[in-house]
C-alpha cells in the first residue's frame, strides 16, 4: 500500500488560505450590514458624505486658494474629518449595545465640561457665537457632540423611567434639569441655531419614549416666552428676524439681507440643469458661508433643481430608514435614540434648506453630512454608528442583546 503526504509547501499554503478566508468572514461580518434597515442607513449616510465632499471640493475651492493658495486644502481637511468620522460610526456600530448606558452618564458629563471650556482661555468665537475651543491648530465645537450625549443620556433615562413615564414629574426630572444646562451652556455662546435644534432634539426624545403630549405643553410655552428676551437681546438677530418678517430694504441689504439674498438668487440662477458643477458664480465671494450654512444654494446654483431634488430625495430615504428602525425597536433604548438622531439630524437638515429657501429666517446651522466642519461631520456620523450598534436588537440573532429596565 502506497501513501502519498502533501507537500509541507501546500499544506502551508492552504492553511494561509483558510486563514485569509477566516480573517475576511471576520472583517465582513464586523463591518457588514446584517439587515436591510442598516445596510440602508450605512449606503445613504455613506452616500450623503461622498456627495458632501465633492460639493465642499467645490464650494470652497476659490476661498481656500485665496488663503491657502490651494484649491484643495479645506477639501484635504474635510475628508480627513469624514475619514475619522467613518471609522469611529463602524467602530461604534460594533460595540455592544449594552455599552451605551453604561456611558450615559459620563458622556454627558463631558460633553458639559467640554461645553464649559467654551468660556475660558481655550474659547472663541465666531460670526458672534462663542462655541469652539482651539487646542493646538485645530478646533472643535463642544456643543456637536453634546448633541450626542443627549441623544443617548436621555434615551437611558427614558428606559429606566419607562414604566413611571406617565408621570409629569417623573418625565422631566432629572431630563429637564440636565438637557436645560447643556443648552443653556450653549445659549450662553449666542449660538441660537444649535439651541433650537437641541431643543428639538431633547423634545424628540421625550416624544418617542411615550411621554404624553399635554406634558410637553407647558414646557414648550416656557421656551416660547423665553425665546422672546433671547432674540432681543442679539441686534444681530433683531436685524435677521425683521429682514424675514417684513421684507429686506435697500437699508437691509449690507445687513440683514445680503446672505438671504445671494443665496436666493444663487438658487434661481440653477435653473433646472444648474451651470455645471465648479461653475458657481456666488462661490466667488458673494455668498458667505458657501461651503458651510448656504452650501444647499451651491448645490441648487450649480447642479440645478434636479441636483436639489436628490439632496431632498437623500434626506428623506434617511429619515424614512431611522423611523423604520423606531417602529420596528423591540426596547425603549432602540427607539429613542433613533427617533432623537432623527429629530436632530433631519429637523436640521429642514432647518438648514429652510433658511437657504426663505421659509425661515437665518439661523447659521449647517447641512448635516454635507456642509463643512470636522465637528458636526464627526458627531453626525458617531451617532448614527450609535444607532447601527442599537438597531443589531431588532435583528433576532442578537435579541436580547441590551435588557429593558423598568
Amino acid at each position: 500500500m502506497v501513501t502519498t503526504t502533501a507537500p509541507a509547501s501546500t499544506t502551508e499554503g492552504g492553511r494561509a488560505e483558510r486563514m485569509g478566508r477566516r480573517a475576511l468572514v471576520r472583517v465582513r461580518s464586523m463591518f457588514g450590514a446584517p439587515t436591510l434597515n442598516a445596510a440602508l442607513l450605512l449606503g445613504t449616510t455613506l452616500f450623503l458624505v461622498a456627495f458632501g465632499l465633492i460639493m465642499v471640493l467645490s464650494s470652497s475651492s476659490v476661498e481656500s486658494y485665496v488663503a491657502n493658495a490651494s484649491f484643495f486644502t479645506d477639501f484635504a481637511k474635510q475628508g480627513a474629518f469624514a475619514a475619522i468620522g467613518i471609522v469611529l460610526m463602524l467602530l461604534a456600530a460594533r460595540l455592544p449595545a449594552t455599552i451605551w448606558q453604561r456611558l450615559a452618564w459620563i458622556g454627558v458629563g463631558l460633553g458639559i465640561a467640554l461645553q464649559m471650556l467654551v468660556f475660558k482661555p481655550l474659547g472663541f468665537g465666531a460670526n458672534g457665537n462663542r462655541n469652539w475651543i482651539g487646542i493646538g491648530g485645530f478646533s472643535l465645537q463642544p456643543s456637536e457632540f453634546v448633541k450626542v450625549a443627549l441623544c443617548v443620556w436621555l434615551a437611558m433615562i427614558m428606559t429606566r423611567k419607562q414604566k413611571r413615564i406617565d408621570s409629569f414629574w417623573q418625565a422631566w426630572i432629572p431630563a429637564a434639569p440636565v438637557a436645560g444646562l447643556s443648552i443653556g451652556l450653549v445659549l450662553l455662546g449666542s449660538d441660537l441655531g444649535t439651541v433650537v435644534i437641541m431643543v428639538m432634539l431633547s423634545f424628540g426624545a421625550l416624544w418617542f419614549a411615550g411621554v404624553k403630549w399635554w406634558h410637553l405643553l407647558l414646557p414648550v410655552a416656557g421656551l416660547v416666552l423665553l425665546a422672546v428676551p433671547v432674540v432681543l437681546s442679539s441686534p444681530s438677530r433683531v436685524r435677521r428676524i425683521s429682514a424675514f418678517v417684513q421684507g429686506c430694504t435697500d437699508a437691509d441689504y449690507y445687513s440683514g439681507c445680503w446672505q438671504q439674498l445671494h443665496g436666493t438668487w444663487a438658487l434661481s440662477a440653477g435653473g433646472l440643469f444648474g451651470v455645471g458643477l465648479g461653475n458657481s458664480r456666488a462661490k466667488w465671494s458673494w455668498l458667505p458661508e458657501a461651503d458651510n450654512d448656504y452650501i444647499f444654494a451651491i448645490i441648487g446654483e450649480e447642479l440645478g433643481l434636479l441636483g436639489a431634488a436628490v439632496v431632498l430625495a437623500l434626506f428623506a430615504l434617511l429619515a424614512w430608514t431611522m423611523l423604520r428602525i423606531v417602529r420596528q425597536a423591540t426596547l425603549q433604548m432602540t427607539r429613542v435614540v433613533t427617533g432623537a438622531a432623527t429629530v436632530w439630524l433631519i429637523g436640521q437638515a429642514i432647518v438648514n434648506i429652510g433658511v437657504v429657501l426663505g421659509l425661515l429666517p437665518v439661523l447659521g446651522v449647517p447641512l448635516p453630512f454635507i456642509s463643512s466642519g470636522g465637528s458636526q461631520l464627526i458627531a453626525a456620523l458617531l451617532i448614527i454608528g450609535i444607532v447601527l450598534s442599537l438597531e443589531r436588537v431588532d435583528n433576532p440573532r442578537f435579541r436580547g442583546e441590551l435588557p429593558a429596565r423598568g
